[in-house]
């Protein structure tokens, strides 16, 4: 089975289903090992399909009722009405429904998955955020999709899963600025590096951030996708290494029924 994080805020709500899974429990080899879920790597695609196959039966969902967006790093959010192949996805980053059955996913490798629900109107969604989608609005574009299908965002509470933490996130100050300039507050989440102009950005505090200020009621798991080798998937430090792809993770969120 494949090795799944949950969160207390989503954990104790009857009817919805959730899971940050991690690179384990797949049937993937080589740099992918072994629960990589992107079908935009270069990894074999009956692995991945199988990959994905297992999480959706962690969720208690068919393995043709889990999708997951064709993501760009922009703020778009879609409702999900019916299911799609993968990788035939809109271009979006984030999904919501009201759907039972229909299991939503986002993946990632070093970027912010975010899952959201308001249990009383049976109304869920995910993102997916790195700075782009973060600093864009994504997050907020997923709050007003899921008020636009009934939910309430005093009720609806968040999840932010496996993401770079800021002592793995360092920036150049062209980076920083772009923060500073849409709100002088963003100081907060850069951080001076060893190196000189260069910072620290914290990116799961950022979105903790935009989440709250949005009004819902958000926390992290906590962990680091650079730092943990052997849980997750890593952008960046595959980029260090050099090497030629990565895997994804899948976040996924699901109504019972």
């Amino acid at each position: 089975m494949p090795d799944m994080i949950t969160h207390p805020l989503l954990s104790g709500l009857a009817g919805i289903r959730h899971g940050f899974f991690t690179r384990e429990g797949g049937v993937s080899t080589g740099i992918y090992r072994s629960l990589n879920c992107g079908v935009g790597s270069d990894d074999r695609r009956e692995l991945v399909l199988e990959n994905r196959a297992r999480v959706a039966a962690a969720l208690g969902a068919a393995p043709d009722k889990l999708v997951t967006p064709y993501q760009v790093h922009s703020a778009d959010a879609v409702v999900v009405t019916d299911v799609w192949e993968p990788g035939k996805g809109p271009k979006a980053d984030a999904v919501v429904t009201d759907r039972p059955g229909i299991a939503l996913g986002v993946g990632s490798a070093d970027c912010g998955p975010t899952l959201f629900a308001d249990a009383e109107a049976g109304v869920i969604g995910a993102s997916h955020s790195g700075w782009r989608g973060a600093l864009a609005g994504v997050l907020e574009t997923t709050i007003d999709a899921m008020e636009k299908l009934g939910a309430k965002r005093n009720r609806i509470v968040a999840a932010l899963g496996p993401t770079i933490s800021q002592t793995n996130y360092e920036v150049g100050a062209e980076f920083r600025q772009k923060f500073l300039a849409d709100d002088s507050q963003n100081v907060v989440f850069c951080r001076p590096a060893s190196r000189p102009d260069h910072y620290l950005f914290d990116l799961p505090g950022f979105i903790i951030s935009r989440l709250e200020r949005a009004g819902v009621r958000a926390q992290s798991v906590g962990l680091c996708t650079y730092a943990e080798e052997a849980r997750f998937f890593s952008y960046r430090r595959t980029t260090h290494r050099g090497e030629a792809d990565y895997g994804r993770l899948l976040s996924a969120i699901v109504i019972e029924g």
